[in-house]
């Protein structure tokens, strides 16, 4: 016998992968569309374009608040995109991936309520070799 507890995480947990993929579906639909070597913000308004069109509730440069001991930064971040407000996705348009582009996202997440997200480079041949997902 299944607890409750049990399956509302793997079904959250499936809902999240299937948000993901839809995600990564239209990132490599702008992908194709564009191609490389764009600015982020191109890639940014063209994804979330396509997101919206796919029904998906698309926050673009949400403000991220840093909270220190008594110290509250009202904007100290700006989110790319939140979609579903489960999902942060990262865009990028670089030569390549860093571990420091990993630990911004990983940061982003645990400022957050998000627990999922995703680190899009679109400065690449194929979309695939520049995406990563992350939780935390």
């Amino acid at each position: 016998m299944t607890d409750f507890f049990t399956t509302e995480i793997t079904d959250r947990e499936e809902g999240t992968n299937t948000l993901t993929g839809t995600i990564i579906g239209a990132a490599i639909e702008v992908h194709r569309g564009v191609g490389p070597g764009l600015l982020e913000s191109a890639y940014e308004a063209c994804l979330a374009y396509e997101l919206k069109l796919k029904g998906l509730k698309v926050e673009q440069q949400q403000a991220l608040p840093l909270f220190y001991k008594d110290l509250m930064q009202d904007c100290a971040y700006r989110l790319d995109l939140v979609v579903e407000n489960q999902v942060i996705i990262e865009i990028k348009s670089i030569a390549s991936i860093l571990p420091i582009h990993e630990a911004q996202l990983l940061s982003y997440l645990k400022l957050s309520n998000c627990k999922i997200g995703l680190l899009i480079n679109f400065n690449v041949k194929l979309l695939k070799q520049g995406i990563r997902r992350m939780k935390i």
